[in-house]
């Protein structure tokens, strides 16, 4: 059965011949089958006319298509209603629309919105703005150690000041599954609004927004194996007719005058100008291939691939895994003693095996957890026992060729400030990193450059990491980190102005950006103002050849870290002779 659903997929035959990875971040995008690229191709090489509008046949025949898909949708949710599918960009889109016209219009002063603290970001931060707009308050379900929601809390926090219960189906952080039906209803029976975000149950689970019971249900098609920027959103008929627009434009009006408008009843009132066609005919493709499926079989067999998965990792000491509920789908986190998940992550991508590292969107929960992140693994139909054995086998690499680097990284705060204030370390401190000279650069350079392949250069970088002096827990401050890297990162200056030189310590809880850190000092450090405003660190780390360590957040820190010591820079050099203090100290 798994082979026969593999071989649906394009994407792995291609892997056969490009040597793509393992893919395990299922519950970032899935893989598309080739019925879903086909339609999408068909329609902008056959078609591409616009929707409802149109006065031409293919216009007709696109319109057509493009409401049978709708339907489709209803199908698969068993919805009542086909105008009770809104079609969105994803999940996050259909969260905003709801936070604007329903939020907006519904809630007032003192109303409560209940979130859960495992909800992904974007159900919380748009309910967080419509708070701000209409006075309402936001209150909080706690999750339990082992990452289930607190259900005596959850009965505490319903009151009649409750206006809205949102949640999300399956927690994309750790695979908890939740209570819907019992919660919803307890939610209804008090005349409380219920919205379920569906983004990781739609392709793992069977869904039927009736049995459920909620008033609104959203997900990404990108997620069950449809095209990226789709999305639906689900809402009562009720409720959907009595919402204000969120956008307004073309398509959704039904007349239009200088002095008003009037619009269209949903779900069009909700869709504004040119749609995405092509993406709606290929999530319809998308529901066309799952509900060809046996969902049952498809189900256990993720089952068995997650049940496999977690007995590996159990049995390796050093890992801990994150999220032990009695119902789970099929995500697996976990973390790594003395490791930060972004090293783990890139040490795995690096023997071919692709999985998530981070907070995963869900700060809140991982700051509930006292956790930075975590390593996450997310299985997909198409996933084998092969492809769970590989991660196992590389993840017993890293740990073999870490071992002797690791240590357990000091807890990062949890501001993302980068101010600069006064702080008495003596230069003593600041004298154990690095410094510049030309010798020791070019030696630096010889050490990365004569790695024999990428593993190695990897490996020295973290040698770099550890040979870097730790900075002390009151030097880790939210004052003393920069902004810009999902990893902690925390910068000190020190200047000595009787030698005109300027010195830098830093710190980082993932090990790569200790190491990348550490080379960037090589290039700036114990300089004067002006030679560290000449020098390019990002011209040598370009000629290091180590593009493939920065992925965007990574990247984006180093920038925001050469950033900061070059603003420091400019500001000691600006200063008169006369300004500058015989010794100072500042964090920054």
């Amino acid at each position: 059965m798994t082979t026969d659903f593999r071989s649906h997929f394009p994407v792995f035959s291609a892997a056969d011949q490009r040597g793509l990875p393992v893919w395990l971040d299922n519950a970032a995008t899935t893989h598309k089958p080739q019925s879903v690229v086909d339609t999408v191709r068909k329609y902008y090489c056959e078609t591409n006319a616009n929707v409802h509008r149109a006065a031409h046949q293919q216009g007709s025949w696109a319109t057509l298509v493009f409401e049978e898909a709708r339907d489709r949708v209803r199908q698969l949710i068993n919805a009542r209603f086909s105008d009770e599918i809104l079609w969105t960009s994803g999940a996050t889109e259909a969260l905003n629309l709801l936070a604007f016209s329903w939020g907006r219009s519904q809630l007032r002063a003192e109303d409560e919105i209940l979130l859960s603290a495992m909800e992904h970001h974007a159900n919380i931060v748009p309910w967080q703005q419509t708070a701000a707009q209409t006075g309402a308050r936001i209150r909080v379900i706690p999750v339990t150690p082992e990452g289930e929601l607190d259900g005596e809390a959850f009965e505490q926090l319903l009151s009649r000041r409750t206006r809205l219960l949102a949640i999300t189906h399956i927690s994309n952080a750790l695979g908890t599954i939740n209570p819907l039906v019992s919660m919803i209803a307890r939610a209804r029976a008090l005349g409380i609004t219920t919205l379920v975000d569906g983004s990781q149950a739609i392709a793992h689970l069977p869904v039927d927004v009736q049995k459920l019971g909620c008033d609104f249900y959203v997900f990404s098609g990108h997620k069950m194996y449809g095209p990226t920027g789709t999305g639906v959103l689900y809402g009562r008929r009720e409720l959907l007719v009595d919402m204000p627009p969120w956008k307004t434009g073309g398509q959704m009006v039904e007349r239009v005058s200088f002095s008003e408008s009037s619009f269209l009843p949903p779900p069009l009132r909700f869709e504004a100008g040119t749609p995405n066609v092509a993406g709606v005919m290929g999530l319809a493709a998308a529901v066309d291939f799952l509900a060809s499926q046996d969902r049952q079989a498809l189900m256990a067999h993720e089952e068995r691939l997650r049940l496999r998965l977690e007995s590996a990792l159990d049995a390796m000491p050093a890992v801990r895994r994150i999220g032990r509920t009695a119902h789970r789908s099929a995500i697996v986190s976990f973390t790594v003693e003395g490791m930060h998940a972004h090293d783990v992550g890139l040490l795995l991508d690096q023997q071919g095996v692709a999985v998530r590292a981070g907070h995963h969107c869900a700060m809140p929960l991982m700051e509930a957890l006292g956790l930075s992140g975590t390593v996450r693994a997310s299985l997909a139909c198409y996933n084998t026992v092969s492809d769970v054995d590989r991660l196992i086998r590389a993840l017993h690499q890293v740990l073999d060729a870490t071992r002797p680097l690791m240590r357990t990284p000091a807890a990062p705060g949890t501001s993302a400030r980068a101010s600069v204030r006064p702080n008495a370390v003596a230069l003593s401190v600041f004298m154990q990193f690095p410094v510049f000279n030309e010798e020791g650069r070019d030696l630096l350079a010889a050490r990365l450059l004569e790695a024999p392949s990428w593993q190695e250069r990897y490996r020295r970088i973290m040698q770099l990491a550890q040979e870097l002096p730790c900075l002390p827990d009151s030097m880790r401050s939210d004052a003393a980190r920069l902004s810009g890297c999902s990893s902690g990162l925390w910068l000190h200056r020190y200047y000595c102005a009787s030698h005109h030189r300027l010195y830098f310590a830093l710190d980082s809880d993932a090990r790569i950006m200790r190491g990348l850190g550490a080379i960037v000092l090589y290039c700036l450090n114990g300089r004067s103002p002006e030679d560290v405003l000449t020098c390019d660190p990002a011209a040598f780390l370009a000629d290091l050849k180590l593009e493939r360590h920065l992925n965007p957040s990574r990247e984006n820190g180093l920038h925001q870290l050469i950033k900061a010591m070059k603003g420091v820079a400019k500001d000691l050099a600006c200063q008169s002779d006369q300004d500058r203090t015989p010794a100072s100290s500042d964090a920054g």
